[in-house]
């Protein structure tokens, strides 16, 4: 038996970082974000061997474990690793299952598009289309969210794990005791036409580990830094402009929001901005686009810009002109994580 699944990778639109506790515990965070034809995959092949073989087929990296009920969490594909112990643990009576896995994604790890969770939301589908679990949306996103950031340990937030499960434009609220709620927003189909004439992707050709970003987030949530904790709550508030922005095909209310956006994300953490990135944002500004941000956390990966679009071209031509990055062809998707079986 083969078991595939896929699920999409997201832009972060607005309201980013406020779904990272201790902020959205005490304050509710908000955030508004849409997937994109961007994907992550993984493939499962049951075998008889008493084996299991994880291959991330994007990464050049292998490993192989005889067939036993839990895997060690040690640097090497620990996202892999950690989904199959919980759906061991949980949903399997702690009886081991032999196959191998195969995955890879569009975007490259640190990408800024909710590449991890993501590939933790595939994996997961994955397991839950071959053995049946009972399992719907919200529980597919919370337990990828548990399984990432409490039984690996890895810093983040929350709004990743939903968008990669429920798919489109969602405006999602946080709050204490891991509480969410998704709204979807019903777009119409000239606005997401337009937003797609209007807007450019590109990759700085820089990753960057996000963790670490968003662990200096939560240490000025902690700590109680004023100005880190009165820009996230601009980010909020701008989250619920940039919804009505959308959802009335305001693209200049839109482009405007997303500039005083990353103005207000860039006083959470000193390291959501460098020499590069700025260099970048300023370029694109000179080539005509309105504003711009960084897609995720910060410090690298993807940044997006809204732009005339009789000037898209002029745009995409100078960004292309830096080394090592690329400008991304993308279209907005409705559908979120989906797996399939192959008898």
């Amino acid at each position: 038996m083969i078991i595939r699944s896929k699920a999409p990778l997201r832009l972060g639109l607005a309201g980013g970082g406020t779904d990272v506790s201790p902020y959205c515990d005490e304050f509710g965070g908000v955030v508004l974000n849409a997937t994109i034809d961007m994907y992550a995959y993984c493939t499962i092949e049951v075998c008889d061997e008493e084996k299991i073989v994880f291959e991330a087929a994007d990464r050049n990296e292998r490993v192989e474990y005889k067939a036993t009920s839990s895997l060690p969490i040690d640097g090497l594909l620990d996202l892999h690793k950690g989904v199959y112990n919980r759906v061991i643990r949980d949903f399997n009576d702690n009886q081991p299952l032999s196959f191998n896995m195969t995955t890879y994604s569009d975007a490259p790890a640190g990408s800024g598009l909710g590449s991890s969770s993501t590939m933790v939301v595939v994996i997961l589908k994955a397991f839950v289309e071959w053995l049946n679990l009972p399992l719907g949306e919200y529980d597919i996103a919370q337990l990828a969210y548990d399984i990432e950031r409490k039984d690996i340990g890895l810093s983040g937030g929350k709004q990743d794990q939903y968008a990669a499960t429920f798919g489109g434009f969602n405006f999602m609220e946080f709050y204490e005791k891991d509480r969410v709620i998704v709204n979807p927003l019903r777009v119409k189909n000239w606005i997401i036409d337009e937003l797609e004439s209007s807007m450019v992707l590109f990759f700085t050709g820089a990753s960057r580990e996000s963790a670490k970003i968003i662990d200096e987030q939560k240490k000025n949530a902690e700590t109680k830094q004023e100005k880190s904790i009165q820009a996230m709550h601009e980010l909020k508030a701008d989250a619920y402009i940039m919804k009505e922005a959308v959802l009335k095909g305001d693209i200049s209310k839109f482009a405007e929001t997303l500039g005083k956006s990353w103005e207000a994300k860039k006083r959470t953490a000193v390291s959501i901005s460098n020499s590069h990135i700025d260099k970048i944002y300023s370029a694109a500004l000179e080539a005509g686009a309105y504003a711009g941000k960084v897609s995720g956390a910060g410090g690298g990966g993807f940044m997006m810009f809204v732009v005339n679009p009789v000037k898209r071209l002029q745009v995409i031509e100078k960004l292309n002109a830096y080394d090592g990055g690329r400008v991304m062809n993308f279209h907005f998707v409705t559908e979120g994580t989906k797996g399939w079986k192959i008898l």
